[in-house]
């Protein structure tokens, strides 16, 4: 079979691409040894399967083993402390949640400043969230869900896996930016059978656990979270088409300890960039819920820094506090 000259040029440049990879990490002397990825959530969790994913292509091309340790509680803060505490010298990184940026503000007394105390590496995948309703709920858009909510104050029973975790922050998110009182019924667990029974009536979920419950018939999607429609749902609306602004898009990424070399933080990026959109593992993540996203390491701090000063205007407006 022949190939268009176009499509010979794309492969040529790719390779050379490829090419430089190895003569990158070889001038940097790194890694040596192996590195660790640590996880603040348990083995099978969504930033486990990612890390995982991760750290087997970062393995094949530099070398070196790229294992995962799984360290949860705390909401991922155990974990995270013990990267901001580890040497600076590239062979401890952490698989960074948006939840890190919530429990800035949410535990006061963490002992380290997730933003400050690390250095962002790279984003990896996006983690949409859906708002889902039991089928029998009345409202079938996002601008119905708000009237039906204005019309019945402390009415709706909104479920989240828990206190202060970003399903629930987006719950305040939307009674902040649309004025509506809606009550949050916090789980130790999960929901779903609750939601699906008809016990509480709505839940913001990730597009990864929520999908085959909305394809099943089990619950429908009113709205996406992200600022974009999901990959995923690409029917789905987003809400912020009727309320602008609002965004509970979250994200899975790589940091390391604060003073790590910027030589290895760059060519670390320069790998994940490469990495997330190689075919076999961007139909990975997509089929998993968690489209690849790629950043430089200054617009993933911008991101940290971001997110970490939204989700506190929201912990502030809700008068959160961890159970």
């Amino acid at each position: 079979m022949k190939l268009a000259r176009r499509s010979l040029l794309r492969l040529a440049a790719s390779a050379c691409v490829l090419g430089t990879f190895p003569r990158l990490a070889e001038a940097l002397d790194y890694p040596k040894r192996p590195v660790r990825i640590i996880v603040g959530f348990p083995a099978a969790s969504g930033p486990d399967i990612v890390a995982r994913l991760l750290g087997e292509r970062l393995s094949e091309r530099l070398g070196q083993q790229f294992t995962t340790e799984n360290r949860p509680g705390a909401g991922s803060s155990i974990a995270a402390e013990t990267v901001v505490k580890a040497p600076p010298d590239g062979y401890t990184l952490f698989m960074a949640t948006a939840a890190n940026t919530i429990n800035t503000s949410l535990y006061p007394n963490l002992g380290f400043d997730f933003a400050r105390d690390v250095a962002p590496v790279a984003v990896i995948t996006a983690t949409p969230f859906v708002l889902i309703v039991n089928p029998s709920f009345p409202p079938k858009t996002m601008a119905e869900f708000i009237a039906y909510a204005k019309a019945h104050p402390g009415k709706i029973n909104f479920a989240s896996p828990g206190i202060g975790t970003s399903p629930h922050l987006a719950i305040e998110l939307l009674r902040m930016m649309a004025g509506v009182d809606v009550v949050h019924v916090p789980y130790r667990g999960s929901y779903v059978s609750d939601l699906i029974a008809g016990q509480v009536h709505a839940a913001f979920s990730t597009v990864a656990q929520a999908i085959e419950y909305i394809k099943a018939g089990k619950v429908r999607a009113v709205a996406i979270g992200s600022a974009v429609r999901a990959v995923a749902l690409p029917d789905v609306p987003t809400v912020a088409e009727t309320l602008p602004g609002f965004d509970t898009d979250g994200w899975f990424g790589l940091v390391a300890p604060k003073a790590t070399p910027a030589e290895i933080v760059n060519a670390l990026n320069t790998q994940c960039n490469a990495i997330v959109v190689e075919p076999k593992l961007k139909a990975q993540l997509i089929s998993l819920g968690t489209p690849p996203k790629s950043l430089t390491p200054a617009e993933f701090g911008k991101l940290i820094v971001d997110y970490t000063e939204k989700w506190a205007k929201v912990i502030k407006f809700a008068g959160v506090k961890p159970s």
